[in-house]
């Protein structure tokens, strides 16, 4: 099996780069802290579980479990699930600024092949103040797009079912302001 090095653990979980995350973290050596890991070097994957927590420069994530394979052609696919709450969760500072780029879900995978990240079940995704929910988030980071829905895997919820919802707050707002808004948005 590669090094564990070659795994390319920073853009797991990223949708940080469509808002510009901290370009040093990529550069800096990767630490994981598990209660286990196992690998097979003929599927070319590793598994941590039990507490895992990775860090890379500003970048940290958190899950109960992540998978990480690696396809003939070395890109990486990564999958982190459950964690505190049953919530896999990852932040990063985003590149020139003073603040974070956050996001959680039950499932959370990345796709290096195609530059994907996909959250799956109570899926969030906050930069700043503003901060999107739904049950599938999931970011291109080749085309710079976004795609969050009510439903499930890209679908739509039946009506009467909870709807994405998205919270944007001007520019000019303080935390302390914003933490006295209602959150639902009524």
């Amino acid at each position: 099996m590669p090094p564990i090095t070659r795994f390319t653990l920073l853009a797991l979980f990223l949708i940080a780069p469509a808002v510009q995350a901290e370009r040093a973290d990529r550069q800096k050596p990767i630490y994981i802290q598990s209660d286990k890991l196992s690998g097979d070097d003929r599927s070319k994957g590793i598994i941590y579980e039990g507490h895992v927590k990775l860090v890379q420069g500003t970048l940290e994530l958190s899950a109960d479990r992540i998978l990480i394979t690696q396809d003939a052609d070395g890109f990486q696919k990564g999958v982190a699930t459950g964690g505190k709450d049953g919530l896999a969760r990852y932040r990063q500072k985003r590149d020139g600024k003073d603040e974070y780029f956050e996001g959680e879900a039950e499932r959370i995978e990345y796709y290096g092949r195609t530059d994907k990240a996909r959250l799956f079940i109570r899926a969030m995704a906050r930069s700043g103040l503003n901060e999107t929910r739904g049950q599938y988030i999931e970011y291109d980071g080749y085309a710079e797009q976004y795609l969050v829905t009510s439903g499930p895997n890209a679908s739509i919820a039946k009506p009467g079912s909870e709807q994405v919802r998205t919270i944007f707050y001007p520019k000019a707002t303080s935390p302390e302001a914003a933490a006295s808004k209602p959150a639902s948005g009524s």
